[in-house]
C-alpha cells in the first residue's frame, strides 16, 4: 500500500534529521563561543523548519491514511506521534524560537545560551516522537 511506503520514509527521514539534531549537532554546536553558537543556530534553524515539518505532515497524513484503510491502530498512533510535533513545536519551542531568531550576534551571551540549551532539550521530544512514529509504522508494516 502506497500509503504505509510514504508514512514510513516520511518518519524515517523525520526520525533521522532530528536525531541527527539531537545527537550531533546540537551538541557539537553547544561547543562554541556564545556569538558562533547563536549565529549557527539561526541559519540551521531557518533550513531545518520546512524540512521537518513537511515530513511530519506528509508521513502523518499517510499515516491516518493507512490505518483507515487496514483499520490497524498503530498507524493511528503512529500518526498522532509524528503531527504532535506541530502543536508541541508551536507551543512549547517556539516561543524560544522567536526570541532567538530575533536576536543579534551581539545579543549573543549568557541568556541566549540557556535558550540554547533548553531548545535542546525540547527538541529532544521531537525526536523521541518521530522514533516512536517510525516504530510503529514498522511493525505495522512488518504484518
Amino acid at each position: 500500500m502506497i500509503f504505509s511506503l510514504v508514512a514510513l520514509i516520511s518518519a524515517a527521514l523525520f526520525a533521522g534529521a532530528a536525531l541527527y539534531i539531537t545527537l550531533v549537532e546540537h551538541p557539537a554546536r553547544l561547543c562554541l563561543d556564545d556569538a558562533p553558537l547563536l549565529r549557527q543556530w539561526q541559519p540551521s534553524y531557518k533550513r531545518a523548519l520546512p524540512i521537518q515539518s513537511g515530513l511530519a505532515v506528509i508521513g502523518g497524513l499517510a499515516g491516518i491514511a493507512a490505518g483507515y484503510l487496514s483499520s490497524d491502530w498503530r498507524w493511528i498512533i503512529g500518526s498522532v506521534a509524528l503531527l504532535a510535533n506541530w502543536p508541541f513545536t508551536l507551543l512549547m519551542i517556539m516561543p524560544i524560537n522567536k526570541r532567538l531568531l530575533a536576536m543579534d550576534q551581539n545579543q549573543a551571551g549568557t541568556e541566549s545560551r540557556r535558550m540554547l540549551v533548553q531548545w535542546g532539550k525540547l527538541h529532544n521530544v521531537r525526536s523521541a516522537l518521530g522514533t516512536i512514529a517510525v516504530l510503529l509504522f514498522a511493525w505495522a508494516s512488518a504484518d
